[in-house]
C-alpha cells in the first residue's frame, strides 16, 4: 500500500526534530462579537520523518542517548508479561511477550517519555473519532493505536514516499477507497474521511488474511508482500514466523503496534501522564456547505483564528474549499461557532464568490490598429516615450514581466477600442501619438 515510516524511527529522532506540544483550543469565543476576536489556540506540528538503517533485531535501538527520565518503578519482564497478559486477555489481537516486544517498550520509556506525553494528550483529540468509525464497523477499538504508529497522530503527516495523512495513505490507495484528492483537496488529510476509508481497508485485509498480525502488516508493505513471506516461511501464518521474510520497515511495525499498545494502556502505571487538552473532538462538528467558501471570508466574519480554521481543515490546500459536481465538501468548525456560521452562512456565501472572482486582465488583445510592430533597435524605453505613454502602460497592456523584445512582434501601444485609420498607420511609420 505504501512506504510509511514506522513510530518507532519517530521517537528517537534528534530534539531539534521531535515535535512540539499539541495545544488543543483554550479559550471560548466571547459572546460579544463587536468587541476584539477571542482566537482559539490550537498548535500544530509537522510530522518530521527520519529514515534510519535497522538492524533485523532493532537492537540499534539500545541507547544511552537521549535519555530524559530513568525508569525508576520496579518493572522486571515477569511484571511485563503479566500485564501484556492481561491485555491479550481482552482483545481479539494476539498480545504476545517476547524479547522484540520487551525491547521496544523498555526503549521507549528510556528514551521518550514525554513525547509519549504529548501524544496521550494528543489522542484525547481523535480517538473518540477513531472509536465511532471502528464500531460502526464492527472492527477492534485497539486499530486506533495504528495511527500513533502510523503519523503520531499528525493529520497532516507527509513521509519521504508521498504517503499522507493519519493513515499514512499512497495517492493508488486513497483513490481505490474513494478518497478525493485534486488540486484543491486531498482527503487523506480529511480526519472523518481518511479514518472510513482506512477502516474499510483494514475491515478488506483482515478478510484476505484472517489474522490481524498479519493485515497490520499487509497494511504497511502491501498484501503481496505478505503473501511472499507466508510462502517462504512454508506456510505458517505466524506473524512472528515470517517476520524475518518481510520487509525491513515491517519487521519493526506490528512490533511498535503492540508497544504502543501497551504504553497507553499502563501510562498511569509507568507516570506518563498526558498533557492537558482542553477540547475534544466531540467538541467540533461538520457543517455541509452549499457553495464554494473562502476559508479567509469563514476566517473574518466567525471572528476565528485562521491558523486554527486550517488546522480544523487541513484537506484544502489553499484559501478555497471548492464546489464541484465530484466533491460536496463540508467544514469542521467548534460546535460553538455552529449556530453563527448558519446566521452568516449566506454572507460568507456572497463575499467568498466576491473574493474568489478571476481578477480581470489589464492585457489588452493585440490588434492592427492598437499595436506597434517592433524594428531592430527598439527596446520599451523608446517605445513607451515614442508614443507617449508610460513603461508601466506598454508593459501591463502587453503582459510583459521582462524588457526582453524581439523584432516583429507587435506590442499593444493604446487602451483606446479603435485607432484611427491615420493613427494606426503613423503607430507603425514611428510618428509620435498620445495613446491616452
Amino acid at each position: 500500500m505504501k512506504n510509511c515510516y514506522l513510530f518507532f524511527l519517530l521517537i528517537i529522532c534528534i530534539p531539534a526534530l521531535s515535535q512540539n506540544s499539541f495545544n488543543h483550543f483554550r479559550h471560548n469565543l466571547g459572546e460579544n462579537q463587536k468587541q476584539s476576536p477571542t482566537k482559539f489556540f490550537l498548535e500544530t506540528e509537522s510530522l518530521f520523518l527520519v529514515d534510519l538503517d535497522a538492524t533485523e533485531d532493532a537492537s540499534w535501538l539500545i541507547s544511552d542517548q537521549h535519555s530524559e527520565k530513568p525508569e525508576n518503578l520496579i518493572f522486571d519482564s515477569m511484571t511485563l508479561a503479566s500485564q501484556l497478559h492481561k491485555l491479550n486477555e481482552n482483545t481479539p489481537f494476539e498480545v504476545v511477550h517476547n524479547a522484540t516486544i520487551e525491547r521496544f517498550i523498555r526503549v521507549y520509556l528510556k528514551n521518550r517519555r514525554e513525547y509519549f506525553s504529548k501524544l496521550i494528550g494528543k489522542s484525547k483529540y481523535y480517538f473518540p473519532l477513531f472509536e465511532q468509525v471502528l464500531d460502526k464497523h464492527d472492527l477492534p477499538l485497539e486499530i486506533k493505536y495504528l495511527a500513533v504508529v502510523e503519523s503520531a497522530l499528525s493529520p497532516t503527516a507527509v513521509s519521504k514516499s508521498g504517503a499522507k495523512g493519519l493513515w499514512q495513505f499512497m495517492y493508488g490507495t486513497a483513490t481505490d477507497y474513494n478518497l478525493y484528492i485534486d488540486s484543491f483537496v486531498d482527503e487523506r488529510f480529511d480526519l472523518v474521511r481518511s479514518t472510513e476509508s482506512a477502516v474499510k481497508y483494514l475491515k478488506d485485509l483482515y478478510a484476505q488474511f484472517d489474522n490481524w498480525d498479519l493485515a497490520l502488516a499487509a497494511y504497511n508493505s502491501g498484501p503481496q508482500n505478505v503473501l511472499k513471506a507466508i510462502q517462504r516461511a512454508d506456510g505458517s501464518t505466524n506473524f512472528w514466523d515470517i517476520r524475518k521474510f518481510l520487509p525491513q520497515e515491517t519487521r519493526s511495525y506490528v512490533p511498535a503496534f503492540y508497544a504502543t499498545m501497551y504504553l497507553f494502556n499502563y501510562a498511569h502505571f509507568h507516570e506518563l501522564e498526558a498533557e492537558k487538552s482542553d477540547v475534544f473532538y466531540v467538541q467540533t462538528d461538520t457543517i455541509q456547505l452549499q457553495n464554494k467558501v473562502s476559508l479567509k471570508i469563514v476566517h473574518e466574519r466567525l471572528y476565528m483564528d485562521y491558523d486554527i480554521l486550517k488546522s480544523l481543515n487541513p484537506q484544502y490546500h489553499k484559501d478555497l474549499v471548492p464546489m464541484n459536481h465530484r466533491y460536496s465538501p463540508t467544514l469542521r468548525l467548534p460546535k460553538n461557532l455552529i449556530s453563527r456560521f448558519i446566521e452568516k452562512e449566506s454572507d460568507i456565501y456572497k463575499q467568498s464568490n466576491k473574493l474568489l472572482q478571476p481578477q480581470k486582465s489589464k492585457r489588452i488583445p493585440i490588434r492592427s490598429n492598437n499595436s506597434y510592430l517592433v524594428q531592430e533597435g527598439d527596446n520599451l524605453h523608446s517605445i513607451a516615450s515614442k508614443f507617449g505613454i508610460s513603461l508601466s502602460q506598454l508593459k501591463t497592456w502587453n503582459g510583459l514581466e521582462t524588457n526582453f523584445l524581439i523584432a516583429q512582434q507587435r506590442l499593444v501601444i493604446t487602451d483606446r477600442k479603435v485607432l484611427s485609420t491615420e493613427e494606426a498607420e503613423t503607430s507603425n511609420s514611428g510618428h509620435r501619438f498620445s495613446g491616452n
